[in-house]
């Protein structure tokens, strides 16, 4: 090679990775509440995030329960005292957030694909999914269409497969979405594999084909285009849409739906990682996704909202720990989903409403489809893992993951066609 072209390729790709924004050094602190003081205190050092500038990657919203807060080396020390003082003891789980992001990177270009064979344990760029969504209705036409919800704010499509067989106008309708949260890619990659596997396996395996032709299934992998491509090209860690508000960016997409709108667990700072926007529906996408469902929610008997990490399957509500009166069939559905889930593999999920096995969360997706748009088996899933990698899955992990979701999916959609 060239000696001048060398130099000029090293150039480029420093210029290019240094548009990246870095995150050498900072580190992951997992403080698990004893007493309803210590979560009170908690709280308030987590609602005054600037001041440490942390990330939190998962909010303990009860005694007990864990919380993993991102922090960088300028405030380590500062917020470790912090916690201290408060009787909370940190314990570092992640020691350099930008190696986890540098291993993921390396072993998902490591992964070997086959030339025209779509390799669906890897992480892919939008513009691939996008190419699977073309090639994948175009190889089962007479089973899959195309269907756009609308423009993002930064114009891109949302795009998904309908995957309908037999009398399909009669039937009752199940959507999946993926990716509303920009930075849990093992979401959009889980959604993939179980909707090959759907398509894939349909004429071979019985199960498979009960579970296809018991529904109409609107699949959509990537509901937050414009934050899942800046994790790509940006900002790995990022988390809501691209949206301006004043000095601030985005939106969590989340918080943003019309169903208890911006109450406990969001935030009205539009620098908050959980930013429930000016006004409910105010992110495109969001109110995209809503009409859609809406328009089809007459037959629409299921839905689950894909997100990582903590290995959750989790119903409404999530604006309050009160149950709604369907919780008992809806966290029959959850145990029975969980129990065909860790019969792959071993991994145990944890199961019941969103607010009572996580945290309070107002304006919500599971909220809106049940409370809203009627949908009895609504949901709100976290995937693997439970903290190692968090958002930083390695993409050995992503078939995994796809295999024993789709075993939960299968009992499930058996369970909501039986009642």
């Amino acid at each position: 090679m060239d000696l001048k072209f060398s130099l000029c390729l090293v150039v480029l790709l420093g210029t290019c990775l240094a548009q990246k924004i870095r995150y050498d050094g900072f580190s992951v602190l997992r403080v698990v509440p004893k007493t309803e003081k210590e979560l009170f205190a908690l709280k308030k050092i987590l609602d005054n995030n600037r001041q440490f500038e942390i990330d939190v990657w998962r909010f303990a919203g009860v005694v007990g329960k864990h919380a993993d807060i991102q922090v960088s080396p300028k405030y380590f020390l500062q917020l470790n005292q912090t916690l201290a003082e408060n009787g909370l003891s940190p314990k570092v789980t992640v020691r350099d957030v930008q190696k986890l992001i540098a291993e993921q990177e390396l072993k998902n270009h490591e992964v070997k694909e086959t030339a025209g064979v779509f390799e669906y344990g890897k992480y892919h760029t939008l513009d691939e999914v996008n190419n699977w969504i073309d090639n994948i209705t175009k190889y089962y036409p007479n089973i899959t269409t195309v269907f756009e919800i609308t423009k993002s704010y930064e114009g891109r499509t949302i795009r998904g497969i309908r995957i309908s067989t037999g009398e399909g106008n009669s039937k009752p309708s199940f959507f999946i979405e993926g990716g509303i949260h920009s930075r849990e890619w093992i979401s959009p990659a889980t959604v993939l594999y179980m909707a090959g596997q759907m398509l894939d396996r349909y004429s071979a395996d019985q199960r498979i084909k009960q579970l296809v032709d018991s529904f109409n299934w609107f699949i959509l992998p990537v509901f937050n285009v414009d934050g899942y491509e800046y994790t790509w090209t940006k900002n790995r860690n990022w988390r809501k849409t691209r949206s301006k508000h004043g000095l601030c960016t985005g939106v969590d997409p989340n918080r943003n739906w019309d169903y208890e709108w911006c109450k406990e667990g969001a935030s009205k700072d539009p620098c908050s990682d959980m930013y429930c926007g000016p006004k409910a529906f105010s992110e495109v996408e969001v109110k995209g996704v809503a009409d859609f469902i809406m328009k089809n929610s007459k037959m629409m008997k299921g839905f689950i909202d894909f997100h990582s990490f903590s290995q959750l399957w989790m119903s409404p509500w999530g604006y309050t720990t009160k149950l709604p009166p369907d919780f008992k069939d809806q966290d029959k559905g959850s145990e029975l989903a969980v129990e065909a889930l860790e019969k792959v593999f071993g991994t145990k999920y944890q199961h019941g409403s969103i607010a009572n096995t996580i945290y309070v969360a107002s304006g919500s997706s599971a909220d809106w489809t049940y409370g809203a748009a009627k949908i009895k088996y609504s949901y709100g899933v976290e995937l693997r893992d439970t903290g190692k990698y968090g958002f930083l899955l390695p993409p050995d992990q992503i078939i995994p993951s796809g295999k024993e979701t789709l075993e939960a999916l299968i009992a499930l959609g058996n369970f909501v066609v039986n009642n």
